[in-house]
């Protein structure tokens, strides 16, 4: 008989490369959304609703799943709440973390065994907060309490895909549509030596589908990334040779005042974050030479996506202080009105004026 995964909120820069993948193993494939989607493959089954609505997620789980993988992002009481029902199914619950809940590498490359920002920032008022790498690091301690270890907790890095790409805190409509109009971004200079690491989609899919069902993964966490790392100054170099983007280097208090998320910049993206994979490399019988080398993805993957271009929740406020944070001083000085490019000139000519003056000056001595 054939088996089946349910992918949940399985639609997003993973989702779409962890599905094809599972087809090629021979899974049927069950993927909820928000939104209505079709497909050409009859194994690949796309069900309309939130699978935040419990209701909803109970119908679903009544179809008997062999392998479930949660995509979703929930507050922390909503995952206490239905993560033994989840568990109860008898599949193997494969939960979707992040190398976010990580802390800085400075003492080495990322193992599983690292120590986790919750359990190592001294920030009570960070603490205090549900953000998203405190959140999967709790929900990690919640399914490590359960009795049943039909689970595996994975930790992707920072993953490209079709549509999703990432430049410090930027995603791709912040930056790559930017780039397709010609227009300039922001980037401050305290983050361009700082170590990431980013993924491929695809690379990530086949680690998560190796260990489905395998037996030594019940019960353990993995990172599921490559182990190639770039400083953001790299990374950004990519972007300008492939998308020819421009960037206004900036002091960090000027980047937060653009994007926000300060939690972000600080407890993520001003972290380095190099990443050992022996773990998952062992688990699943990938080389480190499998992996898609950082530049060719990016270029591909960007190639492909600029032929047909979508973004998703364009901010205008954030895209106006972009605006106005990457305009050179003589174009913002422009910008505010014709009686200031009155008064550059005049200054202009003074200056010339006075040169003219001074070189006259010395003459006569």
């Amino acid at each position: 008989m054939q088996k089946k995964v349910l992918l949940l909120g399985g639609t997003g820069a993973m989702g779409v490369y962890l599905a094809p993948e599972l087809r090629k193993r021979g899974y049927q494939v069950y993927i909820t959304s928000r939104s209505a989607h079709t497909s050409d493959d009859p194994d690949i089954i796309f069900l309309t609703g939130n699978a935040k609505n419990i209701e909803f997620l109970r119908q679903v789980l009544d179809k008997k799943f062999d392998v479930i993988v949660d995509f979703m992002i929930y507050k922390t009481e909503e995952f206490r709440g239905r993560y033994q029902e989840l568990l109860d199914t008898g599949a193997h619950y494969i939960f979707v973390s992040s190398y976010r809940v990580y802390g800085d590498s400075r003492d080495g490359p990322i193992t599983e065994d690292s120590p986790r920002l919750l359990d190592s920032v001294a920030d009570p008022e960070y603490l205090k907060t549900d953000e998203y790498a405190l959140t999967k690091a709790r929900q990690e301690d919640i399914l490590r309490t359960a009795e049943r270890k039909n689970w595996t907790i994975v930790r992707p890095a920072i993953t490209y895909s079709k549509d999703r790409f990432q430049l410090g805190t930027l995603e791709a409509q912040d930056f790559v549509r930017r780039a397709l109009m010609g227009k300039p971004v922001v980037f401050p200079r305290q983050m361009l030596g700082k170590q990431a690491t980013m993924s491929w989609a695809g690379d990530v899919a086949k680690l998560i589908t190796c260990l489905i069902e395998n037996e030594k993964a019940m019960g353990q966490t993995y990172t599921v990334s490559t182990s190639e790392h770039h400083s953001w100054k790299e990374i950004m170099g990519y972007y300008q040779e492939i998308l020819n983007l421009q960037v206004k280097i900036v002091d960090l208090a000027v980047y937060e005042k653009v994007v926000g998320g300060p939690y972000q910049i600080k407890y993520d993206r001003m972290l380095n974050r190099v990443v050992d994979n022996r773990k998952v490399l062992e688990a699943t019988g990938m080389r480190q030479e499998d992996f898609m080398p950082l530049k060719d993805g990016l270029r591909m993957e960007l190639e492909n996506f600029r032929k047909d271009p979508a973004f998703r929740r364009v901010d205008p406020a954030r895209d106006r202080k972009m605006d106005e944070a990457a305009a050179s001083p003589l174009r913002a000085f422009v910008s505010q009105g014709r009686h200031k490019i009155t008064t550059l000139r005049r200054l202009c000519a003074e200056k010339k004026l006075l040169s003219t003056l001074r070189s006259k000056l010395n003459k006569s001595k």
